[in-house]
């Protein structure tokens, strides 16, 4: 496959190949498609299509709690072996709701941030007049890109509760670098979802947001009955109280895609953190103003 990518970037220029092939698509057209290809319950088309999926990404299914798939949809929301992720136990520390590889994080400059060099965006371009984000205003944020051969369950990155779920039907919008470099404010076109998540007994609230993707466009959350995805036409607005311990399983993504995080000023980063640094769930980020 790499001789593949060399001869291709030789003959083509490669971005401008993949930016066509996974955006100038029908993208809601082939996400449903895929949705409904990948929950065929079918051992030779599972088996088939994960062995195509490897030669074309680096699919490790050695943590696997599973070895053997009803469906691509079963390997794509797969769990992992009992032990295979280790959670940071220190009590002021936020860790990585998910597997992924850091897109851009630093501070929030008034309400700006960036979803890569050069291509700002603001709280409001991605979430509206909500009340709720004045608190991430001068802030800190991380991104977080989940790429399709990676486990795809994110997690709670800290002992805390959802308060209120807000719902944003969207494009699907491929959200590679190649696409982040190209598109102007991505994440605010793409289908996503805002989970409040109080914190430290409700002294601050955390924004954790899962963004959908091509291919992807489909997100479930523990305690919230209906999947949200583009064929989703419920109440976008849900007012709950959903308890997670830290580490606990939140939901999962159908594919990959990006979970933006947002944390009040006061909140810093762990040291030795980098841009397309591939992190762990688990794996500590950010540290509270408490006990720091």
């Amino acid at each position: 496959m790499m001789k593949i990518k060399n001869l291709l970037k030789k003959i083509v220029n490669y971005e401008d190949l993949n930016f066509l092939l996974t955006n100038r698509i029908p993208r809601l057209t082939l996400t449903h498609f895929m949705g409904w290809f990948s929950k065929l319950e079918n051992k030779g088309i599972s088996s088939a299509s994960i062995a195509i999926w490897k030669l074309f990404a680096d699919l490790d299914l050695s943590e696997a709690k599973e070895q053997s798939f009803k469906s691509l949809h079963a390997c794509f929301i797969r769990e992992l072996k009992e032990g295979a992720r280790t959670v940071d136990p220190l009590p002021n520390v936020i860790s990585s709701p998910c597997d992924g590889i850091i897109g851009e994080f630093g501070d929030i400059e008034d309400g700006q941030l960036f979803q890569a060099k050069g291509f700002p965006y603001t709280l409001e371009d991605l979430l509206g007049a909500e009340p709720s984000s004045h608190q991430w205003r001068d802030g800190v944020y991380m991104t977080i890109r989940i790429t399709s051969s990676m486990y795809h369950r994110f997690h709670a990155p800290f002992k805390g509760e959802v308060r209120r779920l807000k719902y944003f039907s969207g494009d699907t919008w491929n959200v590679n670098p190649i696409a982040l470099k190209r598109v102007e404010k991505l994440f605010c076109k793409n289908e996503r979802a805002l989970l409040e998540y109080k914190v430290c007994e409700d002294k601050y609230t955390l924004g954790i947001i899962p963004v959908a993707a091509v291919l992807v466009a489909s997100i479930k959350l523990h305690g919230i009955e209906p999947v949200l995805s583009t064929r989703y036409k419920g109440p976008t607005e849900m007012d709950c109280r959903l308890p997670f311990t830290k580490g606990q399983e939140m939901g999962w993504f159908q594919h990959g895609s990006t979970i933006l995080l947002f944390a009040p000023k006061g909140f810093s980063f762990i040291e030795n953190l980098s841009v397309g640094l591939h992190i762990k769930m688990g794996q500590g980020l950010m540290r509270t103003p408490i006990g720091n």
